[in-house]
């Protein structure tokens, strides 16, 4: 089944203790469109200045990916510059430049209206609201946030919550946004106040999964080297909703296998510095990874 993703194209400028790269395509719609690509169709939704050539976007392009609906608007491309230290779960930032996509005000093609899965990648909840309003009876509507609009958009973030089936957060985000400490509390707080199922990632740590009272934990996949964490978090995103739309399958037993799925999208992510390790895959590293993923947590009784 097709999916729409709705976030952002950015130019990435971003230093880490093993490299720098400077306006590296980036952006969460670029990382989990590609992310998502492996196993479903996905149609994009953004906003680009016209200093972003069309060469940049050819890779994604290349791998299918349905551009159509990104918006080229007269001034600079959304840019966003970062550093990590040796402790690659934290990272400062160092400039943010909305560019044209401070009046981003999307629009969804009238094809993709009806489409069955919807990710709505960290932006204005006002506009994610808005969109939402666009769609028809979507199946599954899956929706990230961060920091920024959990403090200056509260109260429409949490009228969100309401209208959205899974919330992806990271766990300081979690706390932020439920006033709870424990993770476990945190998840409780936000199911209570709609989404069936929060996924808490936890960066190199891995990732939980709450849904009702159960929950699942997966792990972080031990790497011989982490370049560039990222784009991580929206390559999970896509690993685990295109897996979701590959099987059609939203079953508690396949929601944890596609929480696999995306962990495996999220570790290949950040072996290279932005897609580039993305773009280089085939189905069958993805496919040996998860089998590693399972021997990573196997034993008998």
């Amino acid at each position: 089944m097709a999916i729409v993703c709705v976030g952002s194209i950015a130019l990435d400028t971003v230093k880490t203790p093993f490299g720098k790269v400077r306006e590296k395509l980036g952006g969460s719609a670029t990382y989990f469109s590609v992310a998502a690509s492996f196993f479903a169709p996905v149609s994009v939704v953004a906003v680009i200045g016209s200093d972003l050539k069309d060469a940049k976007l050819a890779p994604l392009k290349a791998r299918g990916i349905d551009l159509r609906g990104i918006e080229r608007r007269k001034g600079k491309t959304f840019r966003w510059s970062g550093e990590y230290s040796y402790d690659l779960n934290v990272r400062e930032t160092i400039e943010t430049h909305l560019n044209v996509f401070e009046e981003f005000d999307p629009v969804i093609r009238e094809e993709l209206r009806g489409f069955p899965f919807v990710f709505l990648g960290n932006i204005d909840p006002d506009l994610q609201h808005r969109i939402l309003d666009q769609m028809i009876s979507p199946r599954l509507v899956v929706t990230d946030t961060m920091n920024y609009w959990i403090s200056g958009k509260r109260d429409s973030l949490i009228k969100l919550l309401s209208r959205v089936d899974i919330l992806v957060i990271n766990d300081a985000e979690a706390r932020e946004l439920s006033g709870e400490y424990n993770l476990l509390a945190s998840a409780r707080w936000i199911i209570d106040r709609g989404p069936q199922t929060v996924i808490i990632k936890k960066g190199e740590h891995g990732a939980l999964m709450f849904r009702g009272r159960s929950f699942f934990s997966a792990p972080g996949f031990p790497l011989d080297a982490v370049f560039d964490p990222t784009g991580a978090g929206d390559s999970f995103a896509g690993g685990f909703v295109g897996y979701l739309a590959k099987t059609e399958d939203l079953s508690e037993d396949n929601l944890r296998r596609a929480v696999i799925y995306g962990s495996t999208l999220a570790s290949f992510t950040v072996e290279e510095f932005g897609v580039d390790k993305l773009l280089e895959l085939a189905t069958d590293d993805i496919e040996a990874r998860v089998r590693n993923f399972r021997e990573l947590t196997h034993f008998d009784l």
